[in-house]
């Protein structure tokens, strides 16, 4: 068998999956609570002009911005995005369970144990929202650190256009394209939180109880 048709019908035995996995679930065992704060404080400044008087949205947006710790909380906050990008690469790449099974893996089997439906939904989750989670951790690194980015601007003749991806990719972190993407947005924050939850579950299934990471259905 070879290394792309044991990739095909049988990730699981390949090295390369076990690396990307072992990357995959330290790192987000690493961020597991970062990733959940970041999520919910996320979700609630989309609607920051409608929160109650006595909710500080000052407060909400230095937590987002800055873990209230100022610059060094920025500092922090660019190595968290860092984090994330990483663990969207990783997901992509161990999400796939092989050619036979790939298309439960885009669905949750709400009847399943609870093993198996944490994993369904890390999976499934991880899968439809990709794109969000993916740019939420590129715009994070860029927000964070903005001076990494600079050395794009001086490319010619395509800074004008690199100028204007910045800005997209800033507008894309906040979702300001209207109310519709608000909601969506504030809906789809709460993603990572949840991918958070169940990747813990996931990791804590396999190192403390020295449980399978995807436990098969009942």
């Amino acid at each position: 068998m070879t290394v792309w048709q044991q990739w095909l019908d049988h990730p699981e035995q390949s090295r390369v999956r076990n690396v990307f996995f072992q990357v995959h679930l330290w790192v987000g065992a690493g961020l597991g609570v970062y990733v959940f704060i970041m999520s919910v404080s996320g979700s609630l400044l989309v609607y920051r002009n409608q929160l109650p008087s006595r909710i500080s949205v000052e407060w909400i947006v230095d937590l987002h911005e800055n873990l209230l710790a100022g610059s060094t909380g920025r500092w922090v906050n660019g190595i968290g995005a860092i984090g994330l990008t990483l663990l969207c690469l990783t997901g992509a790449v161990i999400w796939w369970p092989g050619i036979k099974h790939w298309r439960r893996s885009l669905i949750v089997d709400w009847s399943a144990h609870f093993p198996r439906l944490n994993w369904d939904l890390h999976s499934a989750l991880g899968f439809w929202l990709f794109g969000f989670v993916a740019v939420w951790g590129l715009s994070g690194i860029y927000l964070s650190f903005p001076q990494a980015f600079d050395a794009l601007l001086l490319l010619d003749p395509a800074d004008r256009f690199t100028d204007r991806g910045l800005s997209w990719l800033s507008r894309l972190h906040f979702g300001r394209f209207g109310w519709l993407a608000e909601v969506v947005w504030a809906l789809a924050g709460l993603v990572p939180a949840i991918l958070a939850f169940t990747g813990v579950f996931i990791c804590c299934r396999r190192v403390i109880f020295n449980q399978p990471s995807n436990p098969k259905s009942p």
